[in-house]
């Protein structure tokens, strides 16, 4: 949930003392906006979710593309096994790790078919924010009370925060991925769309295996790699997982969540996490506000917003929380957030701002908060990625100029939609809708 997440889009989490820490976050590109539901399946919310699926084991005839693709993967699993060398790993873990595993169609067939289409960020948190995931959270909070005090005195990090990680990652450990790792990975390293990456997964899961931290079958996950309670990849457990347990193993994929939880505060007290600041609060914004300065690159204190006629949802100024930017999922139609430094430090989990809101809004539920007070535009949708073309094809046609049609929505293309958006007396949110695009038409 790099990937995600993350992003994924997918992963996670405070190395041991040989392994260097790096600076940024080691989730895959494109990470998930997708979310485990509680009965352990996965709602795919972004274009490209790495979430695992369970899928049933079922006796099918082996197709004849699927044998071929198959020798040619078990001839660069030889080649792969010289690199792997190269980078430390011993014939004995090659061996272990790569006997009976073969090709995995299936794998490549997710990553092939993953939805174009993205949820809006209500239906998003409909999911992730459910009655029963809070009152699961809830219930979860309570049975590992004792050790996530003990893992929030360690790291710093607040447990209802490192509980939200784990019901989104994984329905509170109800469902862990059950894909084979390493045939995942190798499968997507030889498949070579994202070769490379996924090669440097491959390497670190037997890194893993070969520090004995979990046996080659048992190291399970999602079809892209992501693994255990809170969905580290490879890469990130070698730099963040913990032993929290003292049993000589980060076990990341046990029954007990211990490790897992553990690995998750760790990993967001890598990146500065702020004991007791909030990832956000709702606010109101006052009657003819700047949208312009609705940007993450615009920060101020909180009295600086309040004197700007920023308050909280409850009409008075938000506390020092430190300084914040003003965020909005929905646009200006939707609900408005004043969002500080730990808002930055779950993206390093998963980027997707949608998770972000997510889980910093689960935890403040599970923690006894309110739901979102501001009604979000459900009349409205988000744009798929063909629609995004078509938005930036039309807004340049009738004179705003976004710089390209790729699809993506960055800084050209928000200042071409506020651009439009003041032309034709529209509130000037820069956000692209399907309403937006409608007129457009």
């Amino acid at each position: 949930m790099r990937v995600l997440v993350l992003a994924s889009v997918m992963a996670c989490l405070v190395a041991t003392q040989s392994v260097a820490a790096p600076a940024m976050s080691l989730r895959p590109e494109g990470r998930p906006d997708g979310v485990a539901t509680d009965s352990g399946n996965y709602q795919t919310a972004a274009v490209t979710a790495l979430r695992p699926t369970a899928r049933p084991v079922v006796a099918t005839a082996i197709a004849p593309q699927t044998v071929a693709a198959n020798r040619d993967f078990q001839n660069w699993i030889k080649g792969f096994r010289k690199r792997a060398v190269a980078q430390g790993i011993t014939h004995r873990t090659l061996d272990r790790a790569f006997r009976s595993v073969t090709y995995d169609p299936e794998v490549i067939r997710r990553d092939r078919n993953q939805s174009e289409f993205t949820k809006s960020i209500w239906d998003y948190l409909d999911t992730a924010v459910s009655d029963k995931r809070i009152k699961n959270g809830k219930k979860a909070l309570r049975a590992q009370r004792r050790r996530l005090q003990q893992i929030e005195a360690t790291y710093g990090v607040d447990k209802e925060v490192v509980v939200a990680v784990w019901g989104m990652e994984s329905s509170y450990g109800t469902y862990r991925g059950d894909m084979d790792v390493i045939r995942s990975l190798s499968t997507l390293a030889f498949d070579g769309r994202r070769g490379r990456f996924f090669e440097s997964q491959l390497i670190a899961a037997l890194k893993i295996l070969q520090a004995g931290d979990v046996p080659p079958r048992k190291m399970t996950g999602s079809w892209a790699g992501a693994m255990g309670h809170t969905q580290f990849i490879p890469t990130s457990y070698l730099a963040y997982a913990v032993d929290f347990t003292g049993d000589g193993k980060r076990d990341i994929w046990s029954d007990n969540p211990s490790d897992a939880l553990a690995s998750t505060a760790a990993y967001l007290a890598r990146f500065g996490w702020v004991k007791g600041q909030p990832w956000g609060v709702e606010v109101k914004l006052p009657r003819g506000f700047n949208y312009g300065l609705a940007s993450r690159k615009i920060k101020k204190s909180p009295a600086q917003w309040s004197a700007l006629g920023v308050k909280g949802i409850n009409g008075r100024p938000v506390p020092n929380y430190g300084s914040g930017s003003i965020l909005l999922p929905a646009g200006g139609n939707g609900a408005a957030f004043m969002v500080f430094k730990n808002f930055q430090v779950i993206e390093r989990y998963n980027a997707a701002d949608a998770y972000v809101i997510g889980v910093g809004h689960l935890s403040d539920r599970i923690k006894g908060g309110k739901p979102i007070q501001h009604p979000w535009p459900r009349n409205d949708r988000d744009l798929s990625f063909a629609e995004r073309q078509e938005l930036q094809k039309r807004l340049t046609q009738q004179g705003f100029n976004t710089q390209g049609v790729d699809g993506r929505v960055g800084p050209n293309t928000i200042a071409a939609v506020r651009a439009y958006q003041v032309a034709n007396g529209l509130v000037p949110d820069g956000h692209p809708s399907l309403s937006l695009l409608k007129k457009l038409r």
